[in-house]
Parts: structure tokens; sequence; C-alpha cells
């Protein structure tokens, strides 16, 4: 598979014009908004669209079938592009594009310094190829690890019988694990633990147990999806990732007495996939041959604390990158508002930033519902989902907009922004 890079993008040329003054008749007809959208919740349930879904993509739609907005599909689910892509497409008729499907490790396109490192790579299905589609190219998983290391997997009596009766030895070729990618949960939590937390307490060399937990060096952990639950076809929320993470929190919390840090959360809600989701309208955009800024950006969720509360940190973030550059600061210092693991890498490029406000629309079919809660409002009292780097402010989690469903978002969205789409 081709090797991912990150592109150097300049959109200051003669493409793109600043002053809405100087726009032609034809630009002034453009779109200057994009549409974010959840899939799961949102626009299907399980493996099944959603009708309401499926009369908002049509709104969308000129007559030939072609989306006339930029629109983007930004899940914390963990699956090839391509395969999502097409599966949007058998729902809905219309084309998209691999590009245009941003799941949870995604973004984890930028962290770049990353992607030559041995990497043990955490998920299901694909992940190996998963993890090279986003850039990182040497990688390893868990029966990688188990092979190298037949002693570590006591949890699965099953190996216990086996190498107490055969001739089993640790293979000391096996290079030091330097980094590790949480993509997903495994299938087995109970040996995946067990063998995260061996290469977290000996730097990624589990042959000799530490003499001094104090002086172990952690490992760096980038985690993809914080969600703790999330929407299927069952009647209540089932465990996403973010269980699993609370799960290796703490045991390494309670084993070695520190809290586990994390070098990169990526995943909504940190701000680092809403920035490469703005990056990737804009790249969208200019593809359909829109020729003016994308200003704004609608966000489309069934999840408060995850959908929701990204959009917010967004907001929050957006305005203060502005108010950054009417300083005359246009570099990333705005990171320094942020927790480590939440920040934004600076060393890569990125389509500037355009948008300057974000509405989030929340929706009654998926996690969220209105039968239950408040249209507008999530009591303060309410049992907290999120991760714990991300700070529980509960007025996060308030919507711009609750609509019953995707279909009634998307006719706002197009009423609000008067455009209108010939069909």
């Amino acid at each position: 598979m081709e090797r991912v890079t990150v592109k150097i993008i300049e959109d200051t040329g003669s493409d793109y014009e600043d002053s809405s003054d100087d726009e032609t008749i034809e630009q002034a007809h453009e779109p200057d908004f994009g549409i974010l959208f959840d899939v799961d919740g949102v626009l299907a349930r399980g493996l099944n669209p959603l009708d309401p879904a499926i009369r908002a993509i049509n709104k969308l739609k000129d007559s030939e079938g072609n989306m006339k907005v930029p629109v983007a599909f930004v899940t914390n689910s963990c699956s090839r592009s391509r395969d999502k892509a097409a599966m949007l497409e058998r729902w809905f008729d219309t084309p998209v594009s691999p590009e245009a499907c941003i799941h949870a490790p995604t973004p984890a396109k930028l962290l770049t310094s990353f992607h030559n490192k041995h990497v043990l790579v955490i998920g299901q299905e694909h992940r190996k190829e998963i993890a090279e589609e986003i850039g990182f190219v040497n990688t390893c998983t868990v029966e990688d690890v188990r092979r190298a290391y037949p002693f570590l997997d006591m949890v699965d009596h099953e190996n216990r019988r086996r190498v107490s009766v055969g001739n089993f030895s640790d293979n000391l070729n096996f290079k030091p694990v330097e980094a590790i990618l949480l993509i997903g949960e495994p299938k087995r939590w109970e040996s995946s633990l067990q063998l995260l937390i061996d290469l977290l307490m000996t730097e990624g060399k589990p042959t000799k147990a530490p003499e001094s937990l104090s002086q172990v060096k952690q490992l760096p952990i980038i985690a993809c999806n914080m969600d703790l639950v999330f929407m299927a076809e069952a009647c209540m929320p089932r465990f996403g990732h973010g269980a699993f993470l609370v799960c290796l929190e703490a045991l390494y919390k309670k084993i070695t007495g520190k809290a586990l840090e994390y070098e990169a959360l990526i995943g909504k809600p940190c701000e680092i996939t809403y920035r490469f989701a703005e990056h990737t309208v804009a790249e969208l955009a200019k593809k359909m041959g829109i020729k003016r800024h994308i200003k704004k950006l609608y966000f489309v969720g069934d999840n408060p604390n995850v959908d929701i509360v990204g959009c917010n940190l967004y907001e929050r973030f957006l305005k203060d990158s502005w108010i950054n550059r009417r300083n005359g600061n246009r570099n990333n210092s705005i990171n320094r508002t942020l927790p480590r693991s939440r920040s934004i890498p600076s060393d890569v490029a990125l389509y500037e930033q355009t948008v300057t406000s974000m509405e989030s629309l929340l929706v009654g079919t998926g996690v969220y519902n209105p039968e239950k809660e408040s249209e507008t409002t999530i009591p303060e009292d309410k049992v907290y989902h999120g991760h714990r780097d991300i700070a529980h402010e509960p007025e996060l989690a308030t919507p711009t907009r609750y609509v019953e469903d995707v279909d009634q978002g998307i006719s706002y969205i197009l009423e609000k922004e008067h455009f209108t789409i010939t069909t």
C-alpha cells in the first residue's frame, strides 16, 4: 500500500478571494459552509440506513445525484475508509470518496513522528491495514507479541496448559515496541490488557521485570475514540472503546501507582479531529470547484457527550485561534490552552483555517433519547461519560439546536443558509 504523507497546502492564491465584494455571481451561489455527519445513530442504526437520512442526503444532491455542499462523515468507528465510502454510496446512491470518511484514527495521519516506529496496533479487523492507511508502516499486533513472549498471557487458561507442557521460550529478536496505537477495542480484552500492562512496565521489551516502576519510562500511547458507549441495534447503548480505555487506565494506576499518560487522544470530541475535518471539507470543496472559503461548519450528531461536546470545544478553539490571529500570531501557540494529550501538531500543514464558527445539531435517533431528557439542557448531576482528560463542563453538551432527525436538521441548515439546490 502506498505510504501516506501529509500534503503541504497553500490556499492563499488566486483560486480564493477573501473579500465577499470581489466574488463573482457564480461564486455568490456557491456554499461557504460545510456539513459534518456522525454515522451511527444519525444516518444509520447498525448496518441499516435510517429513512430520515435518505431524505436528508437527497436534499443535498443535484439532478445527477452529486452532492452540492461539501460533506464529510466523522465517526468514531474504525474501519477502512474505502469500505465506509462504499457503504455510504450504497445507502444514499451518491458518490462518496474515501477521503470524505473520517474515522477515529484518521487524524493520526498528522502524527508523522510515529509513522516509522515499531508500533503495537490494538483493534479488530483490518487493524494493520488501517494503521498503514494512516501512515504507520512498521506495526505489530497483540497476537505477534503473544507469540514472541508465550509466558505472558496467563489469563488464557488454554495458553497456561500449552506452555506448561511444551518447549517454549521468548523470541529475543522481536523488536521492542516503541509506541502503542489503540484504534479500537480488541476482541479479547483480558489478554490485551495483560500484554499492554507488561509492555508499559518494561518499555516495550517484556523479557525482564523492572527493578523499579518509578524509573520506567512509559511508552507513548495514541488512543483513538474515547466513546464509552455507542448505539447499535440493541435497546441500550453498547460498550465502546472508551470502556476499554477505562479498564486500561484503572489497571495501570492500580499496579504502578501512576496515572496513565497519553501522547495523543484522537477522535471525537478532541479538537484535532474537528480541525482535520475542517481541512477535509476545504479539500473536498476545492475538488468540487468551489472557490469560496468555508466559513462555517455544521455538525449533526446523536451523542451529547461526544459529538456536541466536541463541537463546542472546537467552537472555543476557533474563537481563541482567531483572537490569536488578530493579535498577529498565526502559529499553533493556541495549543498552550489545550492539555498535552489533545494538542494539534504544529509541524504539519493543513488547509488554512478559514472557519470562524460551528453549529451543532443534536438528533433524537441515537444515543440521545428526547423522551428522557430535556431538549435544550443536559442536567448537571448526570453521570459523566466523557474521557478523564476532557474536563466535565456540562454546558458543553448543550447543542446549538435540537432536531428530531437528520432530515429536519438538513432542512434547518439549508433554510438558514438561504441555499437552494436545483434538482
